[in-house]
C-alpha cells in the first residue's frame, strides 16, 4: 500500500501534510504582509508529493476540492466521509459522526455550537486549542471550521486521520469476515473507490460541462419565447403561453394552469373526469379532445421554463461556457453517484446545448444492460452468466423461456423491481425454473429487507433497512411497508453493486485517459461522457472498453462462466447526437 500522507487545507492559512512516520509540514499561502495569497508553491510541493505516488488521507470530500481548486489533481486517497457511508450506510458522515461511530459514542449526544448563556458559561469547556472536548466528541467550532484559525491547529486537526483510518480498516476486516461480502483486498478496494469517487465529483465540479450558451437560449425560446425584460413583462409572457391551453375553452374562462385541482376543473368542462392530471393519464387521453394535447406541450414548455429556463442557465453556466453543479460519489442508499443543477435529469430537448469545444469531441460510453449482467455475477448464476456472453442477454434467456425478447426483459426487470404483476409475471416462473441462483439471491435479500435487517452489496457497502413501529398499524398497513422494503431490498442489492462497477470503470478511465489530455466531464448513472482533443478520440475510446474490462476483472467474483461486460461506446460532437 502506498504511504498514507494526512493532509488539511485551507486557501487563507495554506495546507499541513503529515506522514505515516509522524513528520509534519507546513505550507503558507500568505505573503509577508498577510493581505495576498500565493498558492503556487504551496500547490507545487503538494503535487509532487502526489507524484510520488502518496495515498493522501483526508476529512471529506472538502479536501479534494481544495486540492483541485489548486491545480492538484489527487491520484490515490483515503476519504474518512465516503468510507463511512459505505461501512454505516445513510448519507451523514460529517466529522463528527466519523469520530463518534469510530470511538462508540452515542450520536445523539453528539454536540452543536449553543448559544453562550449563563448556564453554558458553568460548563467545562476544556482547552479549545485541542480538537477532542471532555465530552469525548470533537468540538462543534473545529466541525465548522475553527481548525483553519492556525497551522497548529491544522496539524492537530489532522493528526486525528491516522487513528481513525486505522480503525476503519479494522471494521473493513469485520465486515470482510462477518457478512460474507470478500476478501479483506476487495473491502478495502470497494473503500478505495468510493474515496477517489469524491475526487471525481471534486473534478467535474471544478471542470464543468461544456455548454453552448447560445443554442441553449435558442432552445428555451423555442418554448417559453424570448426572454423577459421585467416582472411584469414575464406576466405578460406567462398569460400568453396559457392561452394556447385556454383557447379550447368557452371564452372569458381563467384558470390557474399550475393548479392540479384546477386543471382537473378544465378537463371536466370538456367532459374528461380523472382522479388526478399525471402525465401518463394524459397521455392515454391525447385524442379525447385537443385541450389535452395543448395542455401536455404547455407542461413540456413550463418544465423548461421552471427548471431549465433562462434563470437556469444565467445560475450555472459561468463565463467560460461550462455548466457546473455540485456532485456527491453517493446517493446514500445504494450508492449511486448524484448531482445537482439539472445534470441528472436534463431533459432531452437541452441535450443540443452540450457541445464540445473546438477541435474536440465527446466519448459517450454507456453500460449495456448493466443490471442483469451484475446480478449474473454477483449471485454466481453460471446459466445467467452465459447468457451475457451474448451482445444482447436478453435474446438467449428469451429462447430459454419460450416467450418473446420483450417479456423475458420485463420478467428479469421485474424480478429486481420486485414487480409481479403485469405482461412479465407468467414468465417470472419460467426465470424461477431456469436461473434459480439468481433468483434465491434476489428472494434472500427481499426477505432479509422485508425483516428490517441491513443488507450489503458484493462490495461491502451496507444498505440500511429498518422495520416500521407497528403500534397504531394495521397489520394490513404492516405487510405493506414490509412488502415495499422487500422490493427496495432486492433492487439496491444490484443496483448498489452496479453502482461499485460503475466507480471503479470511472476510476480506471479517469487515470488511463488523463496522459491524452481527455477528461470525464459527465457521469449519469451507467454513462460517462468524456471530454477529449478529436486527434486522440479513438484511443480514448479503446481505453474506455479497455477500462471497463480491467473493472470488470477487479470487482466481479471469480466464476467457471465469467460475466461479459460491455458500453455502448461512440464519438460525438454534441451530446444529443448519442443514439
Amino acid at each position: 500500500m502506498a504511504e498514507l500522507v494526512a493532509v488539511a487545507v485551507d486557501p487563507v492559512q495554506g495546507a499541513v501534510t503529515i506522514r505515516s512516520d509522524g513528520d509534519a509540514e507546513h505550507h503558507s499561502a500568505q505573503h509577508h504582509d498577510a493581505q495576498h495569497h500565493d498558492t503556487t508553491s504551496m500547490a507545487h510541493h503538494l503535487g509532487r508529493l502526489d507524484e510520488a505516488g502518496v495515498r493522501w488521507l483526508w476529512w471529506n470530500a472538502a479536501t479534494a476540492r481544495a486540492l483541485v481548486t489548486l491545480g492538484v489533481r489527487p491520484r490515490r486517497c483515503w476519504d474518512l466521509g465516503a468510507v463511512h457511508r459505505m461501512l454505516v450506510g445513510g448519507s451523514s458522515s460529517g466529522p463528527e459522526v466519523v469520530w463518534a461511530h469510530l470511538n462508540g459514542l452515542d450520536p445523539s449526544t453528539i454536540p452543536t455550537i449553543q448559544p453562550v448563556d449563563l448556564f453554558s458559561q458553568s460548563i467545562d469547556a476544556g482547552d479549545p486549542e485541542t480538537p477532542v472536548g471532555p465530552d469525548g466528541h470533537v468540538r462543534p467550532e473545529w466541525v465548522e471550521g475553527a481548525w483553519t484559525s492556525s497551522h497548529d491547529r491544522m496539524e492537530r486537526w489532522a493528526r486525528l486521520l491516522f487513528t481513525l483510518q486505522a480503525a476503519q480498516e479494522r471494521e473493513l476486516a469485520e465486515r470482510a469476515a462477518l457478512e460474507s461480502t470478500g476478501t479483506m483486498s476487495h473491502v478495502r478496494t470497494t473503500a478505495f473507490a468510493e474515496s477517489a469517487t469524491e475526487v471525481i465529483c471534486a473534478e467535474l465540479e471544478h471542470d464543468g460541462l461544456p455548454f453552448d450558451r447560445t443554442v441553449g437560449e435558442k432552445i428555451v425560446a423555442g418554448f417559453v419565447g424570448r426572454r423577459p425584460t421585467s416582472p411584469g413583462d414575464e406576466t405578460v409572457l406567462l398569460a400568453a403561453l396559457d392561452r394556447a391551453v385556454l383557447a379550447h375553452l368557452p371564452e372569458g374562462s381563467h384558470l390557474d394552469l399550475r393548479s392540479p385541482d384546477q386543471v382537473k376543473s378544465l378537463l371536466r368542462r370538456v367532459g374528461i373526469e380523472v382522479p388526478d392530471t399525471r402525465a401518463w393519464r394524459l397521455e392515454a387521453l391525447r385524442d379525447t379532445h385537443p385541450v389535452v394535447d395543448a395542455l401536455l406541450e404547455w407542461r413540456r414548455a413550463e418544465r423548461i421554463r421552471t427548471t431549465f429556463g433562462y434563470g437556469w442557465i444565467d445560475e450555472h453556466v459561468g463565463a467560460d461556457g461550462r455548466l457546473r453543479g455540485r456532485w456527491s460519489g453517493s446517493d446514500g442508499s445504494a450508492g449511486r453517484m448524484t448531482a445537482t443543477a439539472g445534470l441528472h435529469n436534463m431533459p432531452s430537448e437541452m441535450r443540443p446545448a452540450i457541445v464540445a469545444e473546438p477541435g474536440h469531441v465527446f466519448v459517450r460510453a454507456d453500460l449495456g444492460q448493466i443490471e442483469p449482467r451484475v446480478l449474473a455475477a454477483v449471485s454466481g448464476d453460471l446459466k445467467l452468466a452465459a447468457a451475457t456472453h451474448d451482445a444482447d442477454m436478453y435474446a438467449p434467456i428469451a429462447e430459454r423461456l419460450r416467450v418473446g425478447r420483450d417479456i423475458a426483459k420485463v420478467a428479469v426487470l421485474g424480478a429486481m423491481y420486485g414487480q409481479t404483476t403485469g405482461k412479465g409475471a407468467e414468465a417470472l416462473h419460467g426465470l424461477e425454473r431456469e436461473y434459480p441462483i439468481a433468483m434465491n439471491h434476489l428472494r434472500r435479500a427481499d426477505e432479509s429487507a422485508q425483516g428490517g435487517h441491513d443488507l450489503a452489496t458484493h462490495g461491502g457497502r451496507r444498505i440500511t433497512m429498518s422495520s416500521d413501529h407497528v403500534d397504531g398499524m394495521s397489520s394490513g398497513d404492516v405487510r405493506a411497508r414490509a412488502a415495499a422494503r422487500g422490493r427496495y431490498g432486492r433492487n439496491a442489492i444490484v443496483q448498489g453493486a452496479a453502482a461499485e462497477l460503475f466507480k471503479t470503470w470511472a476510476i480506471l478511465v479517469r487515470a488511463r485517459i488523463a496522459p491524452l489530455g481527455a477528461g470525464i466531464v459527465l457521469c449519469l448513472h451507467d454513462e460517462l461522457v468524456i471530454h477529449a482533443p478529436a486527434a486522440c478520440a479513438d484511443d480514448v475510446v479503446v481505453l474506455v472498453d479497455a477500462s471497463l474490462q480491467e473493472a470488470a476483472a477487479r470487482w466481479a467474483p471469480p466464476s467457471e462462466v465469467p460475466v461479459h461486460f460491455l458500453a455502448d461506446t461512440s464519438i460525438i460532437g454534441r451530446w444529443s447526437d448519442a443514439k
